[in-house]
């Protein structure tokens, strides 16, 4: 697969001038102090017949939008009661929590990992809203398009950040080195909450991040969700592309990673068709942390550095002093 957006040369540079809406930061603060008022503690269920003999287990459900049960796993190492550097993992576009034996590297690693089910993707976690209004697409882009109050992103990263809230609740886990993390749509949705809860995050690892610079993704992406955008504005008038584009900007991971100050690990794959590497690097350039980091994947289709991204990441994190003591 060839190069699809810039040189690298320009990519590095890379840093358009975007706009948050002026709301931006009252939206978001409305948002979260909302699903706050909805408290209760996550229910942690043991899973006694999971079959791993080195990894506990636990379903765990805590209140997310509108207090609706999100549905989360927490896979922890076997024994043991200190408190442990913890992944909060987030999933990429269309998958749900799946199962417990698809996501055992962080305990194995020594970390207390947290696997969070995305609403309506999942099969665990649905998804309501009745002001949405129609979905013109398959997917979930332009469920609730025309507003972003009834965007669907408004209601899955409102539940990424009522992850890490859980998260601080939960046996074995160290409050102070909670570390979001995710692939694609997870990546985008581990620079949101970086970006709307710095102060419970100890770090954040992007991996080629979805849910960046919604413009320019959606005018040359070739495949993937952003596909979806385009779907949608071709078959409706042309008021619909400005009042689009404004509602997605209130999701837009350019406008959390300016908001985000804790250290970041990015990564980027120069082949990608689904989300193009220039939309990647715009989130990047605006990071506003100082301790910011990007693996560079020059021949990397959106898998990014595929099996060499796992020792990348616990490298980064060993360096950062959010290693497990044993690991």
């Amino acid at each position: 697969m060839p190069l699809t957006d810039q040189s690298y040369e320009d990519l590095v540079d890379y840093r358009p001038e975007l706009t948050a809406p002026e709301d931006f930061d009252a939206f978001w603060q409305q948002t979260l102090a909302e699903a706050r008022t909805h408290s209760g503690a996550p229910t942690v269920t043991p899973v006694p017949d999971s079959l791993l003999t080195t990894i506990d287990v636990f379903d765990v459900r805590f209140p997310g939008w509108n207090g609706e049960p999100v549905a989360a796993w927490l896979l922890l190492p076997k024994g043991g009661d200190e408190p442990l550097p913890t992944i909060v993992h987030y999933i990429g576009y269309s998958g749900g929590r799946g199962l417990p034996t698809d996501h055992l590297l962080p305990p194995s690693a020594g970390y207390a990992h947290l696997v969070v089910d995305s609403r309506g993707q999942g099969h665990d976690t649905p998804d309501r809203d009745e002001g949405s209004g129609t979905q013109w697409v398959q997917g979930f882009m332009t469920r609730g398009i025309e507003d972003p109050r009834h965007h669907y992103y408004r209601r899955l990263i409102t539940d990424c950040v009522r992850a890490v809230d859980a998260a601080t609740q939960l046996p074995r886990v160290d409050p102070e080195r909670i570390i979001v993390a995710g692939g694609s749509q997870g990546g985008g949705l581990s620079l949101a909450v970086a970006g709307l809860a710095s102060e419970l995050v100890a770090a954040a690892m992007p991996d080629v991040p979805f849910l960046c610079h919604y413009r320019r993704a959606a005018d040359i992406s070739g495949e993937g969700p952003y596909v979806e955008i385009a779907g949608y504005l071709r078959h409706h008038s042309r008021e619909k592309v400005e009042t689009a584009f404004a509602t997605l900007a209130y999701f837009d991971g350019v406008h959390f990673a300016a908001r985000a100050t804790v250290p970041a690990l990015f990564s980027v794959g120069l082949m990608d068709p689904i989300c193009p590497p220039s939309t990647v690097y715009a989130a990047f350039n605006r990071y506003a942390g100082e301790d910011r980091a990007i693996s560079v994947w020059r021949f990397a289709d959106h898998g990014g550095g595929y099996g060499s991204s796992a020792r990348v990441q616990l490298e980064w994190l060993r360096e950062r002093g959010l290693a497990p003591k044993s690991g």
